[in-house]
């Protein structure tokens, strides 16, 4: 909801071009409901007439925002990706939660709670959605709080089992070359959910879970044929999975079940010319009731300083040469 207080800015985008506008507003405007969302503020428009509600600094920046994007659209295609980029690039920042708003939730740890805005509001739509994507770069928090939040959910008897996924995907190195048999060839991509798990239940309960089946760790090719109820699924890295496998992993969704998929789409690995199943789910599911996404930038990084920088340098380096 905008702000009772909020002033209202008017401003018209040049030249008007019907096909342009269309570009950039989307599909019954869903890139403008996406700035809405992400910045609590309203757009009208009629035509290249737009009117922006909400805080002055804010609504300026959106002004300034839907100038580039426009600019752009008479040479691209405007998608939700290249929206939130626009976003990231202009340090936009998402409308804070409301005060007492905060998840927190108990582990053998103590205490997880959101570090800074972007994790607090990632947090809180895992709770309030069946469906949830954190995307953005490692370090992120994007899996290590949808595990705190499948265990949350598990000890509070809202699902019964945690079931985590990851694609097995070489990153430029051969499984085949691997020693041991194709579960112990893919262990190894599994581990940091093993490590995010024992950290926050502790290695004997986590292992017991395990044998009884009520904790699952598991490659996507095994997901193919089930329907999990009253579960806790966690899909990650899915910047490597296909269309085909993405489609196959949100329909394995059933009653009771929440699902969070995390990824990070500057770091594909899957073969040349293969599309990014989460990049097209962006595209697809972006207007979808129910489902929210969470789009984490290098600011919201909470390793050290240094991987910061890294992925501010290797972002840099990558628009230069597109």
């Amino acid at each position: 909801m905008v702000d009772t207080q909020a002033e209202r800015l008017e401003f018209a985008l040049e030249p008007a071009d019907n096909e342009r506008l269309a570009n950039l507003a989307g599909t019954f405007d869903e890139h403008l409901r996406m700035i809405e969302r992400r910045l609590g503020v309203e757009i009208n428009h009629r035509g290249n007439l737009f009117a922006v509600i909400g805080p002055a600094a804010v609504a300026g920046q959106v002004e300034t925002l839907l100038a580039d994007l426009y600019k752009l659209s008479e040479s691209q295609v405007i998608d939700p990706e290249r929206v939130n980029l626009g976003m990231q690039q202009a340090g936009m920042e998402e409308a804070p939660p409301p005060p007492g708003d905060e998840v927190m939730i108990k582990t053998l740890r103590g205490i997880v709670r959101g570090r800074g805005n972007r994790q607090v509001q990632y947090l809180k739509a895992i709770r309030e959605s069946d469906l949830n994507f954190g995307i953005g770069p490692a370090g992120t928090g994007k899996t290590y709080l949808a595990v705190a939040s499948a265990i949350d959910a598990f000890e509070r008897g809202q699902v019964q089992r945690i079931v985590l996924v990851r694609p097995a995907v070489e990153a430029g190195e051969k499984l085949g070359f691997l020693p041991g048999d194709l579960a112990q060839k893919i262990d190894p991509y599994l581990r940091p959910m093993y490590d995010a798990l024992y950290e926050m239940m502790g290695f004997d309960k986590v292992n017991r879970l395990i044998e009884r089946n009520v904790i699952e760790v598991a490659p996507l090719a095994f997901m193919r044929g089930r329907t999990l109820n009253e579960s806790f699924v966690i899909l990650d890295e899915a910047q490597n999975t296909s269309i085909e496998q993405m489609k196959m992993f949100l329909t394995r969704i059933g009653f009771g079940t929440s699902a969070v998929v995390t990824g990070d789409i500057t770091q594909v690995d899957l073969p040349k010319g293969v599309t990014s199943g989460l990049r097209h789910a962006i595209d697809m599911l972006s207007e979808v009731e129910g489902v929210q996404f969470t789009f984490f930038q290098s600011r919201d990084v909470v390793r050290h300083p240094l991987v910061k920088r890294i992925i501010d340098a290797y972002e840099s380096r990558g628009r230069a040469t597109d």
